[in-house]
């Protein structure tokens, strides 16, 4: 894995992003701003599975509004995202947002920009400019690829909100296309000090959105580029967290929650261990403790193959060996395999 690229930090309300802080797992609502109850309710489960930053749609003047009462039954910082109209931006720093997301092919005119940028800059609010591959700038140039453009057009931003002596700056550049998406952050990692935000825009649904966001923001944090992510997928946003730690655990970049070690399903098995893993994986939800958990399928390979694992079960027809470290601590009957192996589980937590 290459080193680290190191930014310069900004503080949305007390997270910490770029500048060596740990890489940041974020979501956004998908209730109507609006409607203040039923997205105060989401944030707090976006919480519940580790959501540290959260961003809401703000498509006019009540929603900007909500802000201040939705801030008021959450935890963590609120961010409020703005497209067309700058000035519903004004009013959401107004609210106490405490940062704002613009996509400046959306915003338009420079002085609009400007008047948002001093409102922030006044409040010590941060700054994203969001830039997604299928909304640039019209002046951008057609010559270049779809990744050149969105660094030129990212670059125009910073231009402007530097004049401003603004420095309160995030980027992303976002597209569904995942190698555009690592040619645009590999160019502008190396223009700019400001933190990035990752991403793969309209991923879509679970199952083969998650590939796609692993693929495009697994590259790019193993390249050393990146200090906050969002996993944007077609379900609700907590599935989002989740899948945004499992890529950070599988580059060991951060611990949060149980990592489940299963081994595929072959004619070797002589249970159900599909059945099991799903089980197990249902019951580690509860557990938050950064602990490793197996669940193997043969009793002679599954201690040596998850050796590391804290603890786990290798399965065989009728029993099954309970290890700790590779080590075998004891022999269970079928029936209580699962009940076994968390009663193990509880005794690390």
């Amino acid at each position: 894995m290459n080193p680290r690229r190191i930014s310069k930090p900004i503080q949305i309300g007390e997270v910490t992003i770029g500048g060596g802080a740990p890489i940041v797992v974020q979501s956004m609502t998908n209730t109507d701003t609006r409607d203040i109850r039923a997205t105060i309710e989401q944030i707090r489960e976006l919480e519940d599975v580790g959501c540290e930053l959260v961003r809401v749609a703000v498509p006019d003047a009540e929603a900007a509004q909500a802000i201040s009462e939705i801030r008021k039954g959450i935890s963590i910082p609120l961010i409020a995202d703005i497209h067309f109209d700058y000035r519903l931006a004004l009013m959401a720093l107004e609210a106490g947002a405490d940062g704002l997301r613009l996509n400046p092919g959306n915003i338009g005119e420079a002085e609009k920009i400007r008047a948002v940028a001093l409102a922030a800059k006044e409040r010590n609010v941060p700054i994203r400019i969001g830039l997604n591959a299928g909304s640039l700038p019209k002046t951008a140039d057609p010559e270049l690829s779809v990744a050149q453009r969105m660094v030129e057009a990212a670059l125009e931003q910073i231009k402007l909100l530097e004049s401003l002596d603004f420095d309160l700056i995030k980027v992303s550049l976002k597209a569904f296309d995942v190698p555009t998406t690592i040619e645009a952050y590999r160019t502008i990692a190396e223009k700019i000090p400001y933190p990035l935000h990752l991403g793969i825009t309209e991923a879509g649904t679970p199952k083969k959105g998650v590939i796609r966001s692993a693929v495009g923001i697994g590259t790019l944090l193993y390249m050393g580029i990146g200090d906050t992510i969002r996993v944007s997928l077609t379900a609700h946003p907590r599935e989002e967290v989740i899948a945004g730690y499992e890529i950070l655990k599988s580059l060991d970049l951060r611990q949060h929650g149980p990592v489940l070690v299963s081994c595929p399903s072959c004619g070797r098995a002589e249970v159900d261990i599909v059945k099991l893993a799903e089980e197990v994986e249902a019951e580690l939800a509860k557990v938050t403790k950064p602990i490793k958990v197996a669940v193997m399928g043969c009793v002679v390979n599954g201690p040596g193959e998850a050796k590391d694992a804290d603890v786990g079960i290798a399965c065989g027809k009728g029993r099954g060996v309970i290890f700790k470290k590779g080590e075998k601590v004891g022999v269970v009957e079928e029936k209580d395999f699962l009940k076994a192996l968390m009663r193990e589980v509880e005794g690390l937590c």
